[in-house]
């Protein structure tokens, strides 16, 4: 009974974000309520357990990377790259759309995806401003383009950092077994931007004459300030690389680093704390507690192991299966609570193969089906809710259908590219 009121709070919930009519932040956080309310899930749940609770991990590197960002935003250095990229760009909307793409992936490779676009999405607002180009095309592309990126390393994506602990994978096996698949990922993607966002290449001559003539070292106001933050930034993304070393976790490293640069500069902690997406950090918060409720009654691990006995033992079957079931669920549920259900499942199947090890492809298919399934829709993956959160603050909401109705053509191309790639590889 309790897992038929926790799939009707969800359902609910869910039609009610994509209808749009009620704030996302009330009814994650009314979902929530309710799942506590019919005691589905309970305080302890909700706010201790690793399993089914609220991943704090990601709600605090959320905070830290806002602050750190805050702090960046009130040197001019977003402005500075902004023209810096549409003088490059030589104003012509694609080919900037393109240079955005794949800034955004190399960077999302690196740093985990959320952190990336939090700081390309200001450089995204002021160079559209300049260039009068409408901004929401560039962001949907943006996100995207950090979730395909992200899955190239461990630590690009949160769920690969996940898988990486269970499966026992290592940084280097994350880039060998991935970084070419996604390379032509990208190239694909770029390509379609051409097509799904043509008629926002609007080009402006005289605007695009304009910003070739300014000098983009003018829009540095301080200095001093520049420096202090790009040095903290600098070391917050060497511990990001250097995780499978110094075992601190991503919102370790975050809070740390805005702790660091608020003490260290004559920013305030008011003004540090002025730019943080709160409603969104609440948003989270409610959905994983309702995801949580799903889990906690069993909910997806019933999903997903019958989907493991549809396999019965044939390896290609289960890639292929893991692969697209992968993809459908991220774009239901968050793809960070899915790949922590799933992964204790995928490991028995891993371990079952014969001969040991060829099973590692079934951790290559979850880890692509979840990381580009999370583009389908707008809540599929932490990326695309902190990028709708930063949209609607700055005065251009993006709707759930408008991000969705090109999630889906990108999720489907991009996985649908990845099973020549496992077969042929692996299978």
């Amino acid at each position: 009974m309790t897992a038929v009121a926790a799939i009707a709070i969800f359902v609910v919930a869910y039609v009610l974000i994509a209808s749009e009519k009620v704030p996302r932040t009330a009814v994650a956080l009314g979902g929530a309520a309710l799942m506590m309310l019919l005691r589905i899930t309970d305080s302890g749940k909700a706010f201790f357990s690793e399993e089914t609770g609220i991943d704090w991990n990601v709600i605090f590197l959320l905070l830290g990377m806002m602050v750190i960002v805050s702090v960046l935003r009130r040197t001019g250095v977003f402005e500075y790259v902004a023209i810096w990229a549409a003088k490059r760009a030589r104003g012509k909307p694609y080919r900037l759309m393109v240079m955005l793409v794949v800034i955004t992936a190399v960077a999302s490779a690196l740093l985990d995806n959320v952190t990336t676009v939090l700081l390309v999405a200001p450089v995204t607002f002021l160079v559209c401003e300049r260039l009068g180009l409408k901004v929401v095309p560039y962001l949907i592309a943006e996100v995207m383009a950090s979730n395909i990126g992200g899955t190239a390393t461990l630590v690009g994506d949160p769920p690969n950092i996940i898988i990486a602990s269970r499966g026992g994978l290592t940084f280097n096996e994350f880039l060998v077994n991935l970084a070419p698949l996604v390379v032509g990922l990208m190239v694909v993607f770029c390509l379609l931007c051409r097509w799904l966002f043509r008629s926002a290449f609007v080009y402006d001559p005289d605007r695009a004459a304009a910003v070739m003539a300014l000098n983009e070292r003018e829009a540095i106001t301080d200095r001093r300030l520049l420096w202090q933050g790009l040095s903290v930034l600098g070391l917050v993304v060497a511990a990001f690389v250097l995780h499978p070393v110094l075992h601190y976790e991503p919102s370790i490293v975050a809070l740390l680093g805005a702790g660091l640069l608020v003490a260290a500069t004559k920013v305030t902690t008011e003004q540090a704390l002025e730019e943080v997406e709160w409603p969104t950090l609440v948003f989270f918060a409610g959905l994983f507690v309702m995801v949580g409720g799903l889990v906690e009654t069993g909910v997806i691990a019933h999903v997903s192991e019958a989907a493991a006995d549809a396999t019965d033992g044939r390896l290609g079957f289960a890639t292929m299966l893991l692969l697209w079931a992968s993809a459908a669920l991220s774009a239901i549920v968050d793809n960070i609570p899915y790949v922590a259900t799933m992964t204790p499942i995928v490991s028995d199947l891993v371990h079952a193969q014969q001969p040991a090890g060829d099973g590692h492809v079934l951790w290559w298919a979850l880890a692509l089906g979840a990381d580009l399934g999370g583009n389908a829709t707008a809540v599929g993956a932490s990326a695309n809710v902190v990028v709708l959160g930063i949209a609607a603050r700055n005065g251009a909401p993006i709707s759930f259908w408008t991000f969705t109705k090109y999630g889906l053509i990108v999720t489907t191309i991009t996985v649908a590219l990845c099973v020549p790639y496992l077969w042929l590889r692996y299978l």
